[in-house]
C-alpha cells in the first residue's frame, strides 16, 4: 500500500465516527444512592464512613477474591499507603517498588520516611520479576511493592518465593489488575496485603475515587483499619486509645453503595476485555510488525489497557511515526506509558519535605540508593510498546476498525 494512502498524509481513515463511551454507570447505581438518601431521610439519620453499606461493600469484596478481610479507603494510593503503613517498616529502610506504574504506587514510601529502590522489568513486560526484585533488595529492605501494570499477572509465585527467602513482607498494587488472576487464583491474593483502586477509570468504581485494601490476615487486618483511621484501637479492649499517628482515609457509605453495584457487573466487565483484547490479539497474530506481549503461563489479564509492541526492524519508520499514523486512522492509543515515577521531578530531586531532601538525606539512612535508576528492561518496554484503551463498550466494529488500521499502517510502512 502507498504511503499517500494513510490518513496521515491526506487518505481516508478507517475511523471517524465517536469510540463508544464505557457507560459505567446505571440507573442500577443511581437507586442505589437514592435508597441510601432515602434512608438517611426517613431516619433523620445522616449516613456516615463504617456503616452497614460499607460493611457490606467490603465483604463481598472480599468473599470475591475467595475470602479474607477488606477496608474501603478514599483512593488507589491511600490503599497503598495504608497497607505499607499496616506493616510498619522502620523509618529509613528500602522498600521496592516498580519503575512502570502510577506515581501513587511509589509516593507513599518517602511519606512513610522510607526509600524507594526501584527493580527493573523482567524482560519484555511492564511489570518487576523475582530476578529483578532479588538483585534489588539490600540489608535495608522492608517491604517489597509489586504492581501488576495494564491487569497483566506479574510473576507472583517467583516473586513469593524470594520474598519467603528473605523474609520481606510484599503489598500487591492491583489498581489496574481487578479480577485477573494467575494459575487460577486472583491477583492481590498471593502477597500478605494488596491496594486496589477504585477511581472512576478502573475495572469497577466506587464514584470518583476509592480504593480497598485486602488481606487474609486477621490480625493484619486490625492494624490495616487502625492505618486507615487515624490509629483508632480497633481490635483492642475497651478504654484503650489511639494506637498511631495517622490520617483519615475512610471511603463512606455512598461510594460504597456505589461500589456493591459495580462489584456485581466486574466478572462481566472483565470478561468482554478479555473477549474484546484476545479478538484484537488474533487478527493481528499473523503480522511480524506489530506483536502482543507474551503472557506468563496460566495468565488470565484482565486488560486495563491492551499492550501492544511495535517491531520496528519490520517497518521503515519508528514507532512514534507509527502510532502517529495509527491516531490518524482514528485508533485512540496511547503512544507510551508515561511519567514513570523515578523519572519524574519529585523523584529526581527528592522534593518530599521541603527542600530537606529527606527522607534520603537523613544521616540515620544507612544506605546508597541513587538518584538515578536506569531499568534498561523498562525503558525498552516503554519505547517499544503503545497502549489500546481496550472497553468493555466495544463491539466487532471496534475490533475491526482497530486490526484495519493496524493493517493499513503495517502495509503502508512494512520493509
Amino acid at each position: 500500500m502507498p504511503k499517500s494512502q494513510l490518513a496521515i498524509h491526506g487518505g481516508t481513515p478507517i475511523r471517524t465516527k465517536p469510540w463508544p463511551p464505557r457507560a459505567l454507570f446505571g440507573e442500577e447505581e443511581k437507586q442505589a444512592v437514592i435508597d441510601l438518601f432515602d434512608q438517611a431521610i426517613a431516619s433523620g439519620t445522616a449516613f456516615g464512613y463504617e456503616g452497614p453499606t460499607e460493611r457490606a461493600y467490603c465483604e463481598e469484596f472480599a468473599e470475591f477474591l475467595g475470602g479474607g478481610y477488606v477496608d474501603a479507603v478514599n483512593s488507589g494510593t491511600n490503599a497503598v499507603y495504608v497497607a505499607l503503613r499496616a506493616l510498619n517498616p522502620e523509618p529509613y529502610t528500602e522498600i521496592i517498588v516498580s519503575p512502570i506504574t502510577d506515581q501513587g504506587g511509589v509516593m507513599p514510601v518517602p511519606l512513610l520516611n522510607c526509600i524507594p529502590v526501584v527493580a527493573d522489568t523482567a524482560p519484555g513486560s511492564f511489570n518487576v520479576g523475582p530476578e529483578q526484585i532479588e538483585a534489588a533488595i539490600t540489608p535495608l529492605t522492608s517491604a517489597i511493592v509489586v504492581a501488576h501494570i495494564m491487569g497483566e499477572p506479574a510473576d507472583m509465585e517467583g516473586i513469593m518465593a524470594v520474598a519467603r527467602r528473605h523474609n520481606i513482607p510484599v503489598v500487591e498494587d492491583c489498581a489496574q489488575a481487578h479480577g485477573a488472576k494467575l494459575n487460577g487464583q486472583y491477583l492481590g491474593t498471593f502477597s500478605e496485603v494488596s491496594a486496589f483502586s477504585t477511581m472512576f477509570g478502573k475495572h469497577h468504581a466506587t464514584g470518583s475515587q476509592g480504593g480497598l485494601v485486602f488481606t487474609k490476615d486477621e490480625d493484619l487486618y486490625v492494624k490495616i483499619r487502625q492505618a486507615s483511621d487515624r490509629g483508632k484501637p480497633f481490635g483492642l479492649p475497651a478504654g484503650s486509645t489511639n494506637t498511631m499517628a495517622t490520617l483519615n482515609f475512610n471511603l463512606g457509605d455512598l461510594g460504597a453503595a456505589i461500589g456493591r453495584v459495580q462489584l456485581k457487573k466486574l466478572p462481566q466487565i472483565v470478561g468482554k476485555r478479555q473477549e474484546v483484547a484476545k479478538a484484537i490479539i488474533a487478527g493481528i497474530e499473523d503480522i511480524a510488525a506489530v506483536s502482543a506481549p507474551e503472557q506468563l503461563p496460566g495468565a488470565e489479564p484482565s486488560y486495563w489497557y491492551l499492550r501492544l509492541r511495535v517491531n520496528e526492524e519490520h517497518l521503515s519508520c519508528t514507532k512514534r511515526e507509527f502510532c502517529a499514523a495509527l491516531a490518524a486512522e482514528g485508533i485512540s492509543h496511547n503512544p507510551e506509558y508515561a511519567a514513570l515515577p523515578h523519572r519524574t521531578q519529585w523523584f529526581r530531586e527528592r522534593r518530599v519535605f521541603g527542600t530537606t531532601e529527606l527522607p534520603w538525606s537523613s544521616p540515620l539512612y544507612r544506605g546508597q540508593a541513587p538518584r538515578e535508576f536506569p531499568c534498561p528492561n523498562a525503558m525498552q518496554a516503554v519505547a517499544s510498546h503503545f497502549l489500546l484503551p481496550v472497553s468493555e463498550s466495544w463491539g466487532e466494529e471496534e475490533i475491526r476498525d482497530v486490526v484495519e488500521a493496524i493493517r493499513k499502517v503495517v502495509n503502508a510502512f512494512a520493509v
